[in-house]
């Protein structure tokens, strides 16, 4: 009771102090309080505002970076923590909260809390400061970093590093993603107009043969892990794709799982409405680091060779056919202009994937897809313009089963061999082909399979010159019950080197000497069951005769 006297007497003698003594002195004896506090303290505390300056006007980043990072050790202690940041405490308070940009919902330390985090084995802990502003409704926040003095200089900067770089990565995998294409304004604020990116294609659901897409998410992990060595190498942190293959073999889905692998947005740029180079490359400045940017068709989108052709034409004729590819010339010009088409040039193309308005971003990737490369002006195949080529085609034996799988959910089935005995045939279809028939059919597997294996079966007709419909599938069905009896499962029989999906169609093109990979076809014989796969030749004997028969008595 007498302590709690003199506590009381003590605290009445500040009152009195501090209505007494000039305010500079009191400053001054805070300023003294506060330095002793500090060297009695084991820790070291850093104050990390919301802004900067004295005014408060701009944002520090560095705040926002710290906010990610806490919200990333939430969302990785629902899971498994990191190898470098282990357990960390959220037994404080936390509000919760889900902007218009993301479907995640994001953390915020409540104010005046505080989150434990360990860093090397050391406990470090942030404190969510909040101030109201006197006569203001404006709040002043800043987190307050707690760690052990006598490590500080050792740790900070690492543990700085360490937060930013995964409040990045946080950042880059929990945005939404959007989907762009330029609306034919490029010279006003922005030429491009954006919708929500969910396209559900991804490397795990896509109809390529395994090997392909290792190759792929390989190459894609090492450009996105890239930065110091592109910088080291004096390149410009981008990369082309060229995809080529009939229609329905899968191009544009293959763009949709390189974005969702890598968490960038998709630029759709359609040359046919941008006016001249100078829109281009304004487009291309308005694009962000991490993103994708596709030209399709890139052989229908312009008359990219009309200039080089119309060198050729000149050194090969007379003066008088000159004149008249001169007139053609103009006056196809003249339609271009009436008709608002583009009028870009390919010497414009070539520096926007190879010049210097390229450089004016990191982390890009610029895909061009075509139905025939052969179309396509060599000179925006060369090295450093399309680094890796990508020829996609019909499907092979696995990617058959993964779209079995999608589909139907199948992960075996009887006719499986059945299906691989076609492929090597000749009957094959694209991934698109495949899957309608998979999606017409989803509510019986057995009738999906069938479909496909008689399309298949009418594809390998067409080589041989015809044949009912009727009479295939009457042939099918006396061969169902061997059939069944097939093994389904056996990797032994797949052919890697069928379809335009498998690896030997893997191109590329890159300066760091991978050179040109044109792996050729060698089928693998099955190691299976011999008289299924002598059932299978005379399933094929059989419907050969049958169709020619069938054409000698129509007269074919």
């Amino acid at each position: 009771m007498e302590m709690l006297s003199q506590l009381w007497s003590l605290l009445g003698l500040l009152t009195v102090l501090q209505n007494v003594l000039p305010s500079q002195l009191l400053s001054l004896l805070h300023s003294l309080y506060e330095s002793l506090q500090d060297m009695l303290t084991p820790y070291s505390y850093f104050d990390v505002p919301e802004f900067n300056g004295y005014c408060g006007v701009h944002l520090n980043h560095l705040y926002r970076h710290v906010n990610l990072y806490l919200n990333s050790l939430v969302n990785a202690n629902t899971s498994a923590s990191s190898a470098t940041s282990s357990s960390s405490s959220f037994n404080s308070r936390l509000t919760l909260s889900r902007s218009n940009s993301s479907n995640r919902i994001s953390f915020t330390v409540a104010p005046n809390h505080s989150v434990h985090d360990s860093f090397r084995g050391l406990t470090l802990s942030w404190t969510h400061h909040v101030d109201t502003v006197q006569d203001s409704l404006e709040e002043k926040r800043s987190f307050v970093l707690k760690l052990p003095k006598r490590h500080r200089h050792a740790l900070l900067q690492p543990y700085l590093h360490h937060l930013t770089a995964r409040a990045e990565e946080f950042e880059r995998v929990s945005r939404e993603r959007r989907l762009f294409t330029n609306n034919g304004h490029a010279s006003y604020d922005s030429g491009w107009v954006s919708v929500p990116f969910r396209h559900p294609s991804t490397f795990e659901t896509l109809a390529l043969e395994p090997q392909l897409k290792n190759q792929l998410t390989g190459d894609l992990t090492a450009f996105a892990e890239g930065k110091e060595f592109y910088h080291r190498v004096g390149r410009a942190w981008k990369r082309g794709y060229l995809l080529y293959g009939p229609p329905g073999s899968g191009k544009s889905s293959l763009i949709a799982a390189m974005a969702n692998y890598l968490c960038y947005d998709v630029y759709d740029l359609e040359l046919t409405k941008v006016s001249d180079n100078s829109e281009l490359r304004a487009l291309l400045i308005q694009t962000t680091n991490r993103s994708i940017v596709v030209i399709e068709d890139i052989d229908c989108s312009l008359d990219l060779t009309a200039d080089r052709q119309q060198k050729m034409i000149s050194n090969s004729t007379s003066k008088a056919r000159l004149r008249s590819s001169r007139m053609q010339a103009q006056q196809k010009q003249d339609n271009d202009e009436q008709n608002g088409g583009g009028r870009v040039t390919l010497s414009g193309l070539l520096n926007f994937t190879d010049g210097l308005w390229s450089c004016c971003g990191d982390e890009r990737i610029i895909v061009f897809t075509t139905n025939h490369r052969d179309n396509v002006d060599p000179a925006l195949l060369r090295c450093g313009r399309m680094d890796v080529h990508v020829s996609l085609g019909t499907c092979g034996p696995l990617a058959f089963r993964q779209l079995a799988k999608n589909y139907l959910g199948l992960d075996a089935h009887p006719l499986f061999e059945a299906a691989d005995g076609c492929v090597r045939s000749g009957g094959v279809l694209t991934p698109a082909q495949v899957g309608e028939i998979l999606l017409r059919n989803r509510g019986n597997a057995d009738v999906a399979m069938k479909e496909v294996v008689l399309a298949m079966q009418a594809r390998i007709n067409l080589g041989v010159g015809g044949g009912s419909r009727d009479q295939l599938a009457e042939l099918y069905s006396s061969c169902d019950d061997q059939t069944v009896r097939m093994r389904s499962s056996s990797p032994e029989s797949v052919l890697v080197g069928v379809g335009g999906g498998s690896p030997e169609n893997w191109v590329t093109s890159s300066p760091r000497g991978m050179g040109r990979k044109k792996k050729a076809a060698a089928g693998a014989e099955a190691e299976g069951d011999q008289s299924s796969q002598r059932m299978k030749m005379k399933l094929l004997v059989r419907l050969r005769s049958l169709t020619k028969s069938d054409s000698g008595r129509r007269g074919v």
